[in-house]
């Protein structure tokens, strides 16, 4: 018997749904960076066993939309939340719940496990709080800690996910590890070098566009342009004599 499904990846802003999705498929998918809000868009990613195949959807992070890109990204979450078998809900270690936000979660009807993530900060002590906690606080039909940074207890999510696949044949190819086309991921790649190169509202304001992008023998070459809200940020992104863009 073949199981197959879709497994979504929600949570606040920067609590490590990026980091949990390259932990679990075991490739660099979504781009990580310490700043909030880093992933825009639905990302997915593929892993596959012998009897079973998992599609992961790294979601942006939850929040209260005030302009039109927070809302596109939030249409990400909701539609993630629909087509999902089994909703990974990822909180860190001293989050509280959120009934605003984190309610938006518990409508959908797909089995909830919350992760609660980066307990490499914990204790087992501690542990048995958050489980606690978080089994009060959300109808869920697990508690997990564990940390995607460091792989702890990773290997108990499997089974989890597993469990909650339909029976149903694979979606993608078994050698196929995302839906993403290599342009995309060339244009997340600079987009993460931005957040991790400039400050303030900048990384929030720029987007990359992939103009051209040949693979030649011995070269990848690739013609990207960085679109900005306003003129007077062009100044910044390309810096004295095109010193900070030199560093993307």
């Amino acid at each position: 018997m073949f199981k197959s499904g879709f497994i979504s990846i929600v949570g606040k802003p920067n609590v490590g749904k990026s980091t949990l999705m390259n932990r679990l498929v075991g490739e660099s998918l979504s781009i990580v960076t310490a700043k909030a809000q880093t992933t825009r868009h639905r990302i997915m990613g593929i892993l596959t066993g012998t009897d079973y195949q998992i599609v992961y959807s790294d979601t942006p992070g939850l929040l209260e939309p005030i302009y039109p890109l927070q809302e596109a990204m939030m249409n990400f979450v909701t539609v993630s939340l629909e087509d999902a078998d089994l909703v990974l809900f990822v909180v860190e270690w001293g989050e509280k719940f959120d009934p605003q936000l984190h309610g938006r979660v518990l409508k959908t009807r797909a089995p909830i496990v919350v992760i609660v993530n980066k307990s490499d900060r914990g204790t087992p002590e501690g542990e048995k709080e958050k489980q606690a906690y978080w089994a009060r606080s959300v109808s869920a039909k697990s508690v997990i800690c564990v940390s995607a940074k460091t792989g702890q207890n990773i290997d108990r999510l499997l089974p989890e996910i597993i469990g909650a696949l339909p029976e149903h044949p694979a979606y993608y190819p078994s050698d196929e590890l995302t839906d993403r086309s290599e342009r995309f991921f060339a244009s997340e790649i600079i987009r993460e070098k931005v957040f991790l190169n400039y400050s303030q509202e900048i990384p929030y304001s720029t987007e990359v566009g992939i103009e051209s992008f040949k693979d030649e023998p011995s070269l990848l070459r690739i013609s990207a342009v960085l679109y900005t809200e306003r003129d007077s940020q062009k100044g910044i992104l390309i810096g004295k004599a095109g010193g900070s863009l030199k560093k993307v």
